[in-house]
């Protein structure tokens, strides 16, 4: 019983926390305030093979599209636009964590007002929720429609299996459709990918 409370002790001790922090489990140094860049400078090939984080996911998702649009011969470096890319993914961070949600069944499916007190969170919600009803409606057999609401968007969905549309929520409504990586591809790319 001592044997296992020293043990306790041990992992639960602050100091063995922060040198642990300071190492990754693959014996790498973490980033720590201060620390100079240059000592571990790395090109890609010298980047451990199965790692795929890039640490933070809006980070992750614009060094994914910088790689594709570096590694295409073809890219046009004169309208590559990656602020574009960078201020669409601070739309989906403000939707996905800070838009406030009202769920109402409906016939055939649900409406769900999404949202919010904050001007920038309201912006962000205009910005995406219309943009992915029209690019979404008729997909899974779904009729998508939104409309500008007080503070934000109503969002009506409907289709087969009302049941699906309601479990998903707003937000799992928000994610179906793998058109999102075309579209940061698009968005970085300089292209308009709302335009019809």
């Amino acid at each position: 019983m001592t044997r296992f409370a020293v043990l306790f002790a041990l992992l639960a001790s602050p100091g063995l926390a922060l040198a642990q922090d300071a190492v990754d489990r693959h014996g790498g140094m973490r980033h720590a305030p201060g620390m100079d860049h240059k000592a571990h400078e790395m090109n890609s090939d010298a980047v451990p093979a199965g790692l795929m984080e890039g640490g933070q996911s809006a980070f992750a998702a614009i060094q994914e599209i910088v790689s594709q649009l570096m590694a295409d011969p073809t890219t046009d470096w004169r309208r590559v636009d990656i602020e574009a890319l960078r201020q669409h993914l601070i739309d989906m961070d403000n939707v996905t964590l800070r838009a406030r949600v009202r769920v109402a069944e409906i016939e055939g499916g649900a409406r769900f007002e999404a949202t919010a007190d904050d001007a920038a969170v309201t912006s962000s919600i205009r910005a995406m929720v219309p943009a992915h009803a029209a690019t979404m409606d008729g997909v899974e057999g779904w009729t998508m429609q939104a409309s500008e609401i007080a503070g934000g968007v109503a969002l009506v969905v409907t289709g087969a299996y009302p049941d699906r549309i309601r479990a998903l929520g707003f937000i799992g409504v928000m994610t179906v459709g793998m058109h999102h990586q075309a579209h940061h591809l698009a968005l970085a790319a300089g292209q308009n990918p709302h335009a019809h």
